[in-house]
């Protein structure tokens, strides 16, 4: 099993370089971390008194990967989690926050689990993965990156603005959908049809 370093090293070579794209809510990212974030945690990486764009610019591999390990990982308590799920999560809570632990909390009170859905990881939504993960040997994960790929298809389903994330110019599967899909097993994988006739409403 991949030790959360290499997770994490893993996510920051995903997540790519700098950008500022006008469609991302995030703004100026480096290496997945966000402007925001940064501003959050106080990281003036220049050290001329102030956190914008430049420290954005500064950000390197070794530092975007130590603020998700305690910031994306620890801090939520993802890894308190079953460890079948925890690189799905952790990597989705780098890309979506919140919302990577409420498609884990749904999922859990679709499977007959009882949870308050509220996207925070607590002793209940702990001991409820900890038995629908006993109790879908093989198969918690991939029903994880099912639901989160879902969640990605119906976001851009009423955000036209980030529809260029789940699918790509020529109609094939976006970053989004194949970001998901590599935590998901191979015959769970849609195939490019089935992407095609799922986003064919988005023409």
């Amino acid at each position: 099993m991949k030790s959360v370093t290499q997770i994490a090293a893993e996510i920051v070579a995903r997540e790519g370089g700098y950008v500022d794209d006008p469609d991302d809510p995030g703004g100026a990212t480096k290496h997945g971390v966000t402007l925001g974030t940064l501003r959050r945690l106080g990281r003036d990486l220049t050290g001329d008194g102030r956190v914008d764009e430049m420290d954005v610019r500064a950000l390197d591999p070794a530092q975007a990967a130590e603020i998700f390990i305690e910031h994306y990982y620890k801090g939520p308590r993802i890894d308190r989690l079953p460890p079948t799920v925890q690189a799905s999560v952790f990597d989705m809570y780098v890309n979506a926050g919140g919302n990577a632990v409420v498609i884990l909390q749904r999922l859990l009170g679709d499977m007959g689990q009882r949870v308050v859905v509220d996207g925070i990881i607590g002793p209940q939504t702990i001991a409820a993965a900890e038995l629908a993960d006993a109790a879908a040997p093989g198969y918690f994960a991939d029903a994880y990156g099912i639901a989160r790929r879902n969640y990605y298809y119906r976001l851009a389903d009423v955000r036209p603005a980030s529809r260029k994330y789940a699918t790509t110019r020529a109609g094939a599967k976006g970053g989004w959908i194949r970001r998901a899909e590599e935590f998901i097993s191979p015959r769970y994988h849609l195939t490019e049809g089935e992407h095609r006739k799922r986003v064919a409403k988005w023409a």
